[in-house]
């Protein structure tokens, strides 16, 4: 099994939850986050001052899902965060990271494993 976090800007958030539902996801994680990758934040103008904003919001996808369908849920976020605009050196769409898990338990039936899930 292999779990998958994306991290993506919060106004993709719907279309990478339905995407995932498309592709048969059940279950997913969700939490607001805030930092920077390479652009390492940006600078506002807020009553004439200029000042540096060095976390940007974001949104955190954290899903589990059985090795055959890691492909395919990579697919689906990729397809609903990216929002097209691509080397104007600013902002990106985010990241994706995947890692195995070795056991996964369901506490209620004690079920286990890709039954678990």
């Amino acid at each position: 099994m292999k779990r998958i976090t994306a991290v993506i800007k919060p106004f993709k958030l719907d279309e990478v939850r339905e995407a995932l539902a498309e592709v048969g996801l059940t279950g997913l994680t969700v939490t607001e986050v805030k930092g920077f990758g390479r652009q390492k934040g940006h600078t506002e103008l807020y009553r004439g001052a200029e000042y540096v904003v060095d976390f940007l919001p974001k949104v955190k996808i954290e899903v589990v899902v059985a090795d055959s369908q890691c492909d395919q849920v990579i697919d689906a976020i990729i397809g609903a965060a990216r929002t097209g605009k691509i080397g104007d050196g600013k902002i990106g769409d985010g990241k994706i990271f995947v890692a195995d898990v070795e056991r996964v338990i369901r506490i209620r039936t004690g079920e286990e494993n890709e039954a678990a899930v």
